[in-house]
């Protein structure tokens, strides 16, 4: 049995109910900019060993809660976890990020490819899970995460990461029947996968497309929107109170905030290419909003950081009709390794102190 939630303001906020202060947690929040983690990671070896060892994921996983008056926390995990229980062979190379040794490219290919045991195949991702909600103690709520269909797939037919991912986008104008057949299957093991983090205790989900954006509308559509789509009508998330939420993020994909809120998502992330004042006006309100500052505002100085804080909370604001409900404040993507932890700090105590104080009247 877990302990009973302290603070939920940041699940209050993803069902637009009123909160005291805008809850924040930020991308990465568990990553290399922390010399704790940078010391875990030595101690371990190679990020992979840290990924799959349930204990230090969940050490690295409540790191930032410590030294962070953070109102969430995210699970440390790598969104590559399901193409790699797949059997693709993921590894990491120094400088280049993460690569795949059995990259996705031909019908045999495809149809090799299977929804994979959660129990045995990402049992380690569970577990995880498990321990670090236990180990929150209720202070917090625990996110668990998935990359979506389309990013998944950009991984894995590319190989790696890529500058234009002329091989998936190749398969999608000469085999489109062919690309379907691996999203579908993908999104089958991200439905999966979610699932199975909700039953080990996650207490709200999130999809990242980070390469959503580098699609046309009309490809969007076609090869991601559909399957996010999927994803927000066959997931089994509950109802009520007890509704374990859906974020959804999109990289770049602003111009298709007014479609990602039909999906059936309780929350869209937004990046910083667009405002919240117009991304509340394109979703009309319908979901809650998850957003946006510039990470790079990290590099800033204290006041300056303190200021575009205030920008990002008075834009949403102004969408909103002049209420504070509805909105999680994050960074429009995640945090980079030389970044200073003071400034996160000035960052999550602005958050808290304006929300707080400057609640509007509807």
């Amino acid at each position: 049995m877990n302990a009973p939630l302290k603070n939920d303001r940041f699940l209050r906020a993803l069902r637009r109910e009123p909160v005291d202060t805008t809850p924040v947690w930020l991308m990465r929040q568990a990553g290399r900019y922390l010399p704790e983690y940078r010391a875990t990671r030595k101690s371990a070896g190679s990020f992979l060993a840290m990924a799959m060892n349930p204990e230090i994921a969940c050490e690295v996983t409540l790191q930032p809660l410590r030294r962070f008056d953070l109102d969430a926390a995210i699970l440390f995990s790598d969104i590559l976890t399901v193409p790699n229980a797949m059997g693709l062979g993921l590894y990491f190379v120094e400088g280049e990020g993460p690569k795949f040794e059995r990259p996705v490219r031909t019908e045999a290919d495809v149809n090799a490819l299977q929804v994979p045991d959660m129990e045995t195949s990402l049992g380690y991702v569970t577990d995880a899970v498990s321990l670090i909600r236990r180990e929150l103690n209720g202070s917090v709520p625990l996110i668990g995460f998935s990359g979506s269909p389309w990013t998944l797939a950009c991984y894995m037919i590319e190989g790696g990461g890529s500058k234009d991912f002329a091989k998936i986008k190749a398969m999608a104008l000469n085999a489109p029947a062919l690309l379907h057949k691996l999203l579908d299957v993908t999104t089958d093991a991200v439905i999966a996968y979610l699932a199975a983090q909700k039953a080990a205790g996650a207490q709200a989900l999130q999809v990242f497309d980070t390469w959503g954006g580098v699609l046309s509308p009309a490809m969007y559509r076609e090869f991601s929107l559909k399957y996010l789509q999927r994803i927000g009508k066959e997931l089994a998330r509950g109802e009520g109170a007890e509704r374990t939420p859906l974020i959804l993020f999109g990289k770049g994909t602003g111009q298709h905030l007014s479609e990602l809120a039909g999906t059936g998502a309780d929350a869209l992330g937004v990046d910083w290419t667009i405002t919240l004042e117009d991304a509340a006006w394109r979703t009309r309100n319908a979901v809650a909003l998850q957003g946006n500052l510039d990470p790079t505002t990290l590099y800033g100085e204290p006041e300056a950081i303190r200021r575009e804080v205030r920008n990002a909370m008075d834009s949403y604001a102004s969408g909103n009709g002049n209420s504070r409900e509805g909105h999680v404040f994050n960074l429009g993507h995640g945090m980079s390794p030389d970044m200073n932890p003071d400034h996160v700090a000035v960052l999550v105590d602005e958050v808290h102190r304006y929300g707080a104080t400057r609640t509007l009247a509807a």
